[in-house]
Protein backbone atom coordinates (compact mmCIF):
# COMPACT_ATOMS: atom_id res chain seq x y z
CA UNK A 1 0.00 0.00 0.00
CA UNK A 2 0.84 3.54 -0.52
CA UNK A 3 1.64 6.27 1.93
CA UNK A 4 -1.14 8.15 1.08
CA UNK A 5 -3.88 4.64 1.59
CA UNK A 6 -2.27 4.20 4.87
CA UNK A 7 -2.69 7.76 6.16
CA UNK A 8 -6.33 7.63 5.49
CA UNK A 9 -6.71 4.03 7.09
CA UNK A 10 -4.47 5.48 10.19
CA UNK A 11 -7.21 8.63 10.88
CA UNK A 12 -10.08 6.64 10.08
CA UNK A 13 -9.44 4.15 12.99
CA UNK A 14 -8.61 7.18 15.01
CA UNK A 15 -11.96 9.13 14.42
CA UNK A 16 -13.18 5.46 14.94
CA UNK A 17 -12.13 5.45 18.20
CA UNK A 18 -13.36 9.08 19.06
CA UNK A 19 -16.89 8.89 17.92
CA UNK A 20 -17.20 5.46 19.98
CA UNK A 21 -17.38 8.43 22.90
CA UNK A 22 -18.44 11.13 21.15
CA UNK A 23 -22.40 11.76 20.18
CA UNK A 24 -24.21 14.18 18.84
CA UNK A 25 -27.88 15.31 20.38
CA UNK A 26 -30.17 17.59 19.17
CA UNK A 27 -29.58 19.77 22.25
CA UNK A 28 -26.46 19.26 22.29
CA UNK A 29 -24.86 18.49 18.41
CA UNK A 30 -21.68 17.26 17.68
CA UNK A 31 -19.11 19.69 15.90
CA UNK A 32 -17.61 17.50 12.89
CA UNK A 33 -14.40 18.75 11.30
CA UNK A 34 -12.79 17.80 7.91
CA UNK A 35 -9.65 19.40 6.77
CA UNK A 36 -8.34 18.99 3.25
CA UNK A 37 -5.34 20.93 1.88
CA UNK A 38 -7.92 23.16 0.26
CA UNK A 39 -10.21 23.98 2.55
CA UNK A 40 -11.63 23.46 6.09
CA UNK A 41 -15.53 22.36 6.67
CA UNK A 42 -17.31 22.09 10.24
CA UNK A 43 -20.87 20.72 10.50
CA UNK A 44 -23.17 20.83 13.72
CA UNK A 45 -24.64 17.21 13.50
CA UNK A 46 -27.59 15.34 15.74
CA UNK A 47 -26.60 12.23 15.61
CA UNK A 48 -29.81 10.98 16.95
CA UNK A 49 -32.33 12.26 13.78
CA UNK A 50 -28.59 11.64 11.23
CA UNK A 51 -29.49 15.03 10.39
CA UNK A 52 -27.36 18.29 9.86
CA UNK A 53 -28.28 21.52 11.45
CA UNK A 54 -25.41 23.90 10.71
CA UNK A 55 -22.48 23.81 8.18
CA UNK A 56 -19.58 26.25 6.90
CA UNK A 57 -16.80 26.12 5.03
CA UNK A 58 -13.91 27.63 4.66
CA UNK A 59 -14.88 29.39 0.87
CA UNK A 60 -17.36 31.46 2.91
CA UNK A 61 -14.85 33.16 4.10
CA UNK A 62 -13.42 35.77 2.74
CA UNK A 63 -9.49 34.97 2.91
CA UNK A 64 -6.98 36.78 4.97
CA UNK A 65 -5.42 40.14 3.64
CA UNK A 66 -2.19 40.67 2.29
CA UNK A 67 0.51 37.93 1.55
CA UNK A 68 -1.16 35.08 0.12
CA UNK A 69 1.74 32.95 0.98
CA UNK A 70 1.18 33.88 4.54
CA UNK A 71 2.15 31.34 6.82
CA UNK A 72 -0.92 31.67 9.18
CA UNK A 73 -3.46 32.34 6.72
CA UNK A 74 -4.88 29.05 7.27
CA UNK A 75 -5.21 29.17 10.75
CA UNK A 76 -6.73 32.68 10.77
CA UNK A 77 -9.36 31.31 8.25
CA UNK A 78 -10.33 28.30 10.27
CA UNK A 79 -10.85 30.89 13.60
CA UNK A 80 -13.10 32.63 11.34
CA UNK A 81 -14.81 29.66 10.11
CA UNK A 82 -15.62 28.70 14.10
CA UNK A 83 -17.03 32.18 14.68
CA UNK A 84 -19.10 32.06 11.32
CA UNK A 85 -20.60 28.32 12.96
CA UNK A 86 -20.79 29.87 15.94
CA UNK A 87 -22.87 32.71 14.37
CA UNK A 88 -24.96 30.31 12.14
CA UNK A 89 -25.61 27.89 15.77
CA UNK A 90 -27.02 31.15 17.91
CA UNK A 91 -29.45 32.06 14.89
CA UNK A 92 -30.27 28.71 15.19
CA UNK A 93 -30.80 28.66 19.23
CA UNK A 94 -27.64 26.24 19.57
CA UNK A 95 -25.34 27.15 22.59
CA UNK A 96 -23.94 24.33 23.84
CA UNK A 97 -22.23 21.49 21.55
CA UNK A 98 -19.99 18.44 21.58
CA UNK A 99 -16.44 18.70 19.97
CA UNK A 100 -15.53 16.03 17.24
CA UNK A 101 -11.83 16.41 16.06
CA UNK A 102 -12.30 14.16 13.26
CA UNK A 103 -9.28 11.95 13.82
CA UNK A 104 -6.80 15.03 13.30
CA UNK A 105 -4.77 16.05 16.17
CA UNK A 106 -6.19 19.23 18.09
CA UNK A 107 -3.57 21.28 16.58
CA UNK A 108 -3.25 24.13 14.12
CA UNK A 109 -6.94 24.45 12.22
CA UNK A 110 -8.98 22.34 14.17
CA UNK A 111 -7.63 24.16 17.04
CA UNK A 112 -8.42 27.24 15.56
CA UNK A 113 -11.92 26.59 14.40
CA UNK A 114 -12.20 25.04 17.97
CA UNK A 115 -11.31 28.70 19.40
CA UNK A 116 -13.41 30.38 17.30
CA UNK A 117 -16.61 28.54 17.96
CA UNK A 118 -15.54 29.13 21.65
CA UNK A 119 -15.35 32.71 20.81
CA UNK A 120 -18.65 33.23 19.07
CA UNK A 121 -20.19 31.95 21.63
CA UNK A 122 -20.28 28.15 22.21
CA UNK A 123 -19.83 26.20 25.13
CA UNK A 124 -18.28 22.64 24.60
Amino acid sequence: MDNNKIKKINRSRRHGRVRAKVKGTALRPRLNIFRSNVGIFAQLIDDEAGKTLVSAASKEIKPAKGKTADMGAKIKNSFELGKLLAEKAGKKKISSIVFDRGGYKYHGRVKAVADGAREGGLKF
